[in-house]
């Protein structure tokens, strides 16, 4: 499948979109200001242990303290205190382990979410361009997604070129058709790296980063690039010879494909870039046919609605239904990635009654999350034939880094209607009344619900007047959000 990659680069913010045949498959974002710390290293100072949890919090300079999991700790402690006889040792709590105002080395695992603090390891790991380097480790492993007839053969090669200098690697899927002397380079660079980590954590204090991982424009060389990509498109001539001089060093094979767009119209508008992230942003989404999906992001989960809408073009509603489904399960795979959703996914499919039908739903469903580089887990369809499926969540969603929660709503999607502010004004004047005693009340609210008083509820209004025996004088005021008001006691 022929994809691409469209690079828009500014000072403030970096935007990467991955398209496959006309169509956005991937938007990433990276700020200056809100870099992602997924990857980093620092030099942590533990700030609290909690026994109850199993856990510790890590003042790594962050707003909030990061969250450390004896889980991952022990790990990287039993390796260095193995028992020679067994290989292992007895887990410890983690009072014993750490204490408050102990230095320790930890790497982010998981980006601070919502009011949860950045998530550790003490097993710190390090991603090259085909290897992922376990200094603290002897383990060499390799990638999953390689056909298991070619591991044990690639295993041994990279024992062999590790040699006997300690740390353990992880072969990477891109590393799959690498020569030696590939392996060898990456091998060096990684060590080098790690040397130089240990180095800073001798010479800077606690809450320093040692480490930082690639920024956006080096991860889409290391990361996105696939045997299919065709181009990668890059807007500024700056950063064009930056990501030019990187490929050099550690990716040449994707220098070919390098190119810089240098047309008069930005690179985003060119290809409607932002016309498909201002659809990701929206609850509805139109398929084809006439149907459309309708997604909501909570805190815990993402929900999925599919609605059939117009589409009446099979010739009876069962098939209608069926190719109504089809469609939303490649519709909604496209848009988990577009939107980057992940943690737990609830896809409510219209009804289907035939068995051959929903395993054929399913079985699209599967194939397209198939092209997803985040791990999904699909568990199949419930009692209440609804889909359950988790998506690995290892950043903000989309949503969730371009936006905020409405000032006028905060967060809820919807506002009392101006007749319901309306009543709830009238019933505060009355319990203000019965305690004090003004010579006249003011409403300040929204024009809507100050042409409301003024018209439909105008005998309302004057019915309460007439009862606590005091004028009620209006004002509107337009900056007001429609769930907004004062009443001033005069």
């Amino acid at each position: 499948m022929q994809q691409d990659i469209l690079i828009n680069w500014s000072p403030q913010e970096t935007r990467v979109a991955v398209v496959e045949h006309g169509a956005v498959q991937e938007l990433h974002v990276e700020r200056t200001l809100e870099r992602g710390l997924v990857g980093n290293v620092y030099l942590g100072k533990v700030v609290r242990v909690l026994p109850g949890m199993q856990s510790a919090f890590i003042d790594i300079g962050l707003e909030r303290a990061a969250f450390l999991h004896v889980a991952d700790l022990m790990s990287s402690i039993n390796n260095r205190h193995a028992d020679a006889d067994n290989g292992s040792v007895p887990s410890q709590p983690i009072e014993k382990q750490l204490f408050e105002g102990q230095a320790m080395m930890v790497q982010v695992l998981k980006d601070p979410i919502g009011t949860k603090g950045a998530r550790l390891t003490a097993q710190v790991s390090i991603a090259g361009r085909l290897l992922v380097f376990l200094p603290q480790d002897n383990h060499i492993g390799v990638s999953q997604k390689i056909p298991p007839a070619q591991r044990e053969e690639l295993r041994r090669r990279l024992q062999t070129l590790a040699g006997d200098m300690g740390g353990g690697f992880i072969l990477r899927t891109n590393g799959e058709e690498a020569t030696d002397a590939e392996l060898g380079e990456d091998i060096a660079y990684l060590r080098k790296t790690w040397k130089r980590i240990k180095e800073a954590a001798l010479r800077l204090p606690p809450t320093s980063v040692l480490h930082q991982d690639l920024s956006l424009l080096q991860r889409v060389l290391r990361d996105m690039v696939v045997e299919d990509t065709q181009t990668i498109r890059l807007d500024s001539r700056e950063q064009f010879e930056k990501l030019k001089t990187f490929a050099t060093e550690f990716m040449p094979a994707t220098l070919q494909r390098l190119q810089l767009h240098s047309g008069e119209r930005p690179i985003f508008d060119l290809f409607n870039i932002d016309e498909e992230i201002a659809k990701a942003l929206g609850r509805r989404v139109d398929l084809k046919s006439g149907g459309y999906l309708i997604i909501d992001q909570t805190e815990a989960l993402t929900t999925v609605d599919v609605n059939t809408g117009g589409f009446v073009g099979a010739r009876n509603f069962d098939d209608t239904i069926f190719k109504t489904n089809l469609e939303a399960a490649q519709a909604i795979a496209r848009q988990l990635r577009l939107r980057n959703l992940g943690g737990i996914v609830i896809v409510d499919f219209i009804d289907m009654v035939k068995d051959n039908h929903r395993d054929a739903v399913l079985a699209e469903f599967q194939k397209q999350l198939g092209r997803d580089r985040i791990k999904t887990s699909v568990n199949g369809f419930s009692a209440l034939g609804l889909l359950e499926m988790t998506r690995k969540r290892t950043r903000e969603s989309l949503a969730h880094q371009l936006c905020e929660p409405c000032s006028a709503c905060m967060g809820k999607g919807v506002v009392k209607t101006a007749r319901s502010i309306g009543y709830d004004i009238l019933r505060e004047i009355l319990r203000e009344a019965r305690q004090f005693n003004p010579k006249e009340f003011r409403v300040i609210a929204s024009p809507k619900v100050i042409e409301l008083f003024l018209d439909e509820e105008s005998h309302h209004l004057a019915g309460l007047s007439d009862f606590i025996g005091k004028p009620i004088l209006l004002q509107s005021e337009a900056a007001m959000a429609q769930e907004q008001y004062d009443i001033v006691l005069l």
